[in-house]
């Protein structure tokens, strides 16, 4: 076994979701959360995180790892072991080996759960079957469950007196339910496949007092609840009208309220109000499909794993999804000019329709080149609006995000705006002010830019005005040379003229004109 840094892309901020790239990988792993750590099985390697997704260090040399389980203060984790048919004790904080479980006569350690110091383990392989150890005893003889009428390996999960064993193949797929609160499992009953037509078991759940049991098959398509004593189906969780897809992940918060489930499709993770059924929050992870049976709760937050479509394996954390919705909104004028103040407004609003009062917001500027800023914060009025003043220093499409962070009693929101920003350009118009009728006049002028080029070989609009009630308009092109200047002639009769040149602007460069008043005299007879 060696320990090391995992290189990853986590993001610094914690206050808001985030994406931790942990590598590529072969097949589905594990994910399981406690005290301040997250752990991930991937492979032959067992990788350790902070709650904020940040990689702490991976462990190697854990052949075949799968199936974990960890304590509730996060300081010992457990892994199936498929390669070498043992469980491996794990110290979270030096990453080390501290015992290993030899199941070289069983089979191939796959599923795990904890109940208290009572480890319980799903093997498969040559035999399939379920076993407990003691694991407060310095020493411990297994304790095998009476899993005869099991046809697959099995998927175990526990908690309070309850331990739930579902076949992790077949079709259809049985549920076996065990009372584990003497010294040994007793059967308490089945939960038909066939009965309630469950097919492919993704993953299940038991709630923290162990009275109920929620499950993900792939078929039917809805998250179910089990009563976990008489064994009663109690209501089906089903997808929203924007979910596709089947289920493929469960998991329960730590206080049983909450029920969150992951889809292949669709939207991604919804999280669910356990006693109504009603669905609270659901969104999407940024690429990629949940992983099945990843999802796991820590307090407020629920973490996942997702496979993106290049084959990384991805931390997904949803952060503050139990707490009431925020909503952030974010409009910015329909243009802006570059190295002139460009004004953006806002509304921050919470869904109980409380005031939110006076909150700091964290803004940001992403210029076209991918370069990033954070302009100074913003804070919102009394009832939720901000004003924001940036002046952008370059052209192109540049965005602007605002995010709240949260205040313990609302979730966080964040939004974000693009806005097209051009350079200021200009237009210099010289050439005579007064002048007698008959006579051909010459003018000319260049096309100016602040902070690029100029605007070079396009048309410009020339417009003379006749300055009397009822006067005559004429247009007319004229074209910006490859150095930037431009001409034009004219014959007016008598009278006092406008001329105007107008640029009207292109993706790169805003509009200009200028303008010069010509009197035009009758010609002495």
């Amino acid at each position: 076994m060696t320990t090391g840094l995992l290189v990853t892309l986590a993001p610094t901020a914690s206050a808001e979701d985030s994406m931790t790239d942990l590598g590529a990988f072969a097949y589905g792993g594990d994910l399981v959360v406690g005290g301040d750590k997250v752990v991930v099985s991937i492979d032959n390697r067992i990788v350790v995180a902070d709650t904020a997704g940040e990689v702490q260090g991976t462990i190697t040399g854990v052949s075949g790892a799968s199936g974990l389980a960890m304590t509730a203060d996060g300081t010992r984790v457990y892994a199936a072991l498929q390669g070498s048919k043992e469980v491996a004790e794990i110290d979270t904080a030096t990453r080390e080996i501290t015992r290993r479980i030899d199941l070289a006569a069983y089979g191939c350690p796959f599923s795990l759960a904890l109940t208290g110091e009572r480890l319980w383990i799903g093997y498969g392989c040559d035999a399939t079957g379920v076993l407990g150890f003691d694991l407060s005893a310095p020493t411990s003889q297994p304790v095998v469950a009476d899993t005869s009428l099991l046809k697959s390996s099995p998927y175990i999960a526990a908690a309070g007196d309850t331990l739930v064993v579902g076949e992790f193949t077949g079709s259809p797929t049985d549920l076996f339910v065990y009372d584990v609160s003497g010294a040994a499992p007793v059967l308490r009953g089945e939960i038909d496949g066939h009965t309630y037509s469950n097919y492919r078991l993704e993953d299940i759940a038991v709630t923290p007092d162990g009275s109920h049991i929620i499950s993900a098959f792939a078929l039917p398509d809805a998250f179910t609840m089990w009563d976990a004593t008489t064994l009663a189906k109690v209501r089906d969780y089903e997808k929203g009208p924007e979910a596709e897809g089947y289920p493929r992940s469960v998991a329960v918060s730590p206080d049983g309220t909450y029920i969150a489930g992951g889809r292949t499709l669709g939207v991604g993770m919804t999280l669910y109000d356990r006693a109504s059924g009603t669905t609270v929050y659901a969104t999407n992870p940024p690429q990629g499909e949940v992983v099945s049976g990843s999802a796991a709760y820590a307090g407020r937050d629920v973490y996942s794993l997702v496979k993106s479509d290049n084959g990384h394996l991805f931390l997904w954390r949803l952060h503050d999804v139990t707490l009431p919705a925020s909503t952030l909104t974010l409009m910015a004028q329909p243009g802006g000019t570059a190295r002139q103040p460009l004004t953006m407004t806002g509304q921050l609003t919470f869904a109980d329709e409380t005031a939110p009062g006076a909150q700091p917001l964290t803004v940001t500027r992403r210029l076209p080149d991918g370069t990033t800023a954070t302009l100074p914060s913003a804070t919102t009025a009394a009832d939720g609006t901000f004003t924001i003043t940036d002046t952008p220093p370059t052209g192109g499409q540049t965005t602007y995000t605002v995010l709240w962070k949260g205040d313990g009693e609302h979730r966080w929101s964040k939004a974000s705006v693009t806005t097209a920003v051009r350079y200021k350009a200009g237009l210099t118009l010289t050439g005579p002010t007064s002048a007698v009728a008959g006579t051909t006049l010459v003018f000319s002028g260049t096309s100016q830019a602040d902070g690029t080029t100029p605007p070079r070989r396009v048309w410009i609009t020339v417009q003379r005005v006749l300055n009397a009630d009822g006067g005559d308009t004429v247009e007319r092109p004229a074209w910006i040379d490859d150095f930037g200047s431009y001409r034009f002639i004219d014959t007016p009769e008598a009278g006092e003229y406008t001329y105007t040149v107008r640029w009207a602007g292109d993706a790169r460069t805003g509009p200009a004109e200028a303008s010069q008043v010509v009197t035009v005299e009758k010609p002495n007879d």
